[in-house]
Order: C-alpha cells, then structure tokens, then sequence
C-alpha cells in the first residue's frame, strides 16, 4: 500500500509478531507519521493544553461558568503537518486522508475510556449548507471508527465558519444546536479540531439539559 500522504510506498518490517499475527493495517509511511506530534507531557486535564498547571486559566473560566463538559481529550497538536492534511482532509475534500487517524482514535478512545459501548457517540454537526460545501462530515466520519452507528441526533443552524470568528466572538455564540431525540446517557462528542472549546461546550450544554448526566469531548487535534 502507499501512504495516503507522499504516495511512496509503505514497507513493513517482518518481525516474529507479525508472521504470526498479521499487522494493523498503515496508512502512512513512517517518515510522514513521525512528522505528526502526539500530544505528550504535561496539560490541562480539562481540556489538553499543554500546561504545566492542572487547570489552564481558560477552563478556569468555563468551570466558575457551570462548565457541562466534563473533559475534552485530544491527541495531536496542531503542527504544520497536521494543518496541512487537515485542510486537504476537511476543505478541499479528500475524504480518504482522514483513514490516516483511524487507528490512532480507536486506540486512544479505548485507552481514554475504556469500553465505550456504554456511552452514546455523537459527532459534531455540520449544517446543511456547510456539508453540500464539503461533501461529508469529518466529525462524523471520526465518530465512525468508534462505533458503527454514532448517533447523529444534533443538528446545527448555519453560521459563519468558526475559523473566521474572533476568540471573543467563539465564547459568547449563540447556540447553534438543537437535539432531535432525547437521551439520558453518557455521551462523548466527537469533532476534529478543539480550539476554545466552544462548540463541544454549546452542545454538551443542550445534551446536559436533555438529561445527558455527563458529557465527555474526544476531538483529533488541539489547536
């Protein structure tokens, strides 16, 4: 197979393991995977920021505001490599780039929290607009890996692109989610990108007041 990423092709080292076990399937070479940063060390255990306090001072924040996300965990920073494959995955439409994470999400999803089938896994909505834009959501399709059914009962009103606000515009959003069922379990929302911390929280909020006891954010990268 070649890497989904520089095209060359991906060789696999045979080892005992492997000749008896057949190895998990690669979708980039290994020079390309090592050029993704794993979020590591010390961070914010609310969030992922990388931080030498427990808190970072935006969560802080969030908790004096009745915080309904009890955590987010992302796995990758936002390294040029990532943003780069990011805006190939998500903008300009090449849905295949995003296999590249799939093992990655499982096994990070599984390590974070354990059995996840006694949670509901919801990915974040695009509205309709934005997806006739993109022609998938990269939300839903992270969501995918973890469970062959994610619920897809949030829907969203279109907005302007969240890259373009302002962060002071992001916080104080109005919500763009509403619920189409209703829910009485844990849940872990799924997105891509976290950066403020905004939409996990704008839907969390709405899953908490349709009895939701806790909701939890698992998103790829923190920005």
């Amino acid at each position: 197979m070649n890497c989904l990423w520089c095209d060359q092709i991906i060789i696999i080292e045979a080892t005992w393991s492997n000749l008896f076990f057949p190895p998990k399937k690669q979708y980039l070479c290994q020079v390309c995977n090592n050029a993704l940063d794993i979020l590591s060390g010390r961070r914010c255990l609310q969030c992922s920021r990388t931080t030498t306090k427990k808190v970072c001072s935006d969560c802080i924040k969030w908790q004096n505001k009745n915080d309904p996300l009890t955590f987010n965990y992302s796995i990758y920073d936002y390294n040029e490599r990532m943003q780069d494959m990011i805006t190939k995955w998500k903008y300009r439409g090449d849905y295949v780039i995003g296999l590249a994470f799939q093992e990655m999400f499982r096994e990070v999803c599984k390590e974070k929290f354990g059995n996840n089938e006694k949670y509901t896994i919801i990915p974040i909505p695009l509205s309709q607009k934005r997806m006739r834009e993109r022609g998938f959501n990269q939300a839903a399709m992270l969501a995918g890996f973890l469970t062959p059914n994610p619920r897809e009962v949030l829907t969203r009103v279109h907005g302007e692109k969240q890259s373009k606000k302002t962060r002071k515009e992001r916080i104080n959003a109005k919500n763009p989610f509403e619920l189409t069922e209703s829910l009485n379990n844990p849940v872990i929302l799924v997105d891509d990108i976290y950066t403020t911390g905004t939409t996990l929280r704008l839907a969390a909020e709405i899953l908490k007041q349709a009895g939701c006891p806790t909701v939890y954010g698992l998103t790829l990268v923190r920005g």
